[in-house]
């Protein structure tokens, strides 16, 4: 009895195993697509009977039309010029959102600081190192306090108030396929622009998504793709905000592209990147920049004020070796600390 009752159990197994390798070899197949967008390459892998890469560029190119300050026909840059444009929900929801952040930040994240990034020569034109006195005469039209939103309209305390949500567009941008592919019941993908990304379910081996975190090597050309950290994750947001590759030497001086807005100088912390896990990536591309200006001591304590946000920076060490400093949280998503 017992014989016969073990051989019942070992064809059962056998018929569930059966059983679940059909139902695997039928799940849908994983794809990766990419391409350029927003001035970077975008690569999104996700698991669908279909190609989307058609429909997701479409996503995309609402946003660039939304947000984009390189789009002459953007409302972004109908904003700037102060023409009366109707804002439509992308523009509102940015906006909105890094309104918050500048005031969860002192400041510290602010989306009129454009000016300040062009004179240092960044952004769109490169120009002389401004003196104090051409710093204090862009800070009269700078902070995130002289604009808002009434009525569906920008109101600016200042004409010639400029925004650029450069520092959380692309972040946007990845929550947009993100949520596009979600309309569309997709449960498993990673959708990464210009290294920030969003990861849902699991990746095509059926683990959580491994995203690394380079090494802040000074690489202008972003061809150096070594790393320092892995993160094991799924359903989340991440963003890295960096000075290692955007920055330029003049007359000795080395000139970080991350511009503190509240004095109108470059930062000169020992971050040198900072990398943020969040449930949106939009919110973790908005803190990566944020903490950047703020410095580690400052950024590490707003993380353990807001727990809902996870960072790993990266600073400079003594020679050549890094400092490498994590929230608490963070801890859980590392699978080791060198690849």
């Amino acid at each position: 009895m017992n014989r016969k009752k073990i051989i019942l159990e070992i064809g059962f197994l056998i018929l569930l195993l059966i059983g679940t390798i059909i139902i695997l070899n039928r799940q849908p197949p994983f794809r990766t697509d990419d391409g350029m967008i927003f001035g970077t390459m975008y690569q999104i892998t996700y698991q669908s009977n279909k190609e989307l890469k058609n429909q997701i560029e479409e996503e995309l190119k609402k946003v660039d039309f939304s947000l984009s300050p390189f789009n002459k026909k953007s409302v972004i840059t109908k904003v700037n010029q102060n023409q009366d444009v109707p804002l439509d929900t992308m523009f509102t929801h940015v906006f909105n959102l890094a309104q918050k952040v500048s005031q969860n930040t002192n400041g510290a994240f602010d989306i009129t600081v454009a000016p300040l990034v062009n004179a240092w020569g960044f952004g769109f034109k490169h120009d002389i190192t401004p003196d104090s006195t051409a710093i204090d005469s862009l800070k009269t039209f700078i902070g995130y306090k002289k604009v808002r939103l009434e009525n569906g309209k920008v109101i600016k305390d200042d004409p010639r108030i400029m925004l650029d949500c450069s520092a959380i567009a692309k972040g946007y941008g990845v929550d947009i396929v993100a949520g596009f592919l979600d309309s569309k019941g997709i449960q498993n993908y990673m959708v990464n622009i210009g290294g920030e990304i969003v990861v849902k379910g699991k990746n095509p081996k059926m683990n959580n998504w491994h995203i690394g975190i380079n090494k802040p090597e000074e690489d202008s050309l972003s061809i150096s793709q070594d790393i320092e950290t892995v993160l094991s994750l799924t359903n989340k947001g991440m963003a890295t905000s960096g000075n290692y590759r955007n920055f330029y030497y003049k007359g000795g001086k080395r000139y970080a592209h991350t511009i503190d807005p509240r004095s109108g100088y470059p930062v000169q912390h020992s971050i040198l990147s900072a990398t943020v896990l969040a449930n949106d990536c939009a919110t973790a591309d908005a803190y990566a920049t944020s903490f950047m200006v703020m410095g580690l001591d400052s950024a590490m304590n707003f993380c353990r004020e807001h727990p809902e946000i996870d960072a790993y920076f990266i600073c400079a060490g003594e020679g050549e070796k890094f400092d490498l400093q994590y929230t608490e949280g963070m801890s859980r998503y590392l699978v080791k600390k060198k690849y």
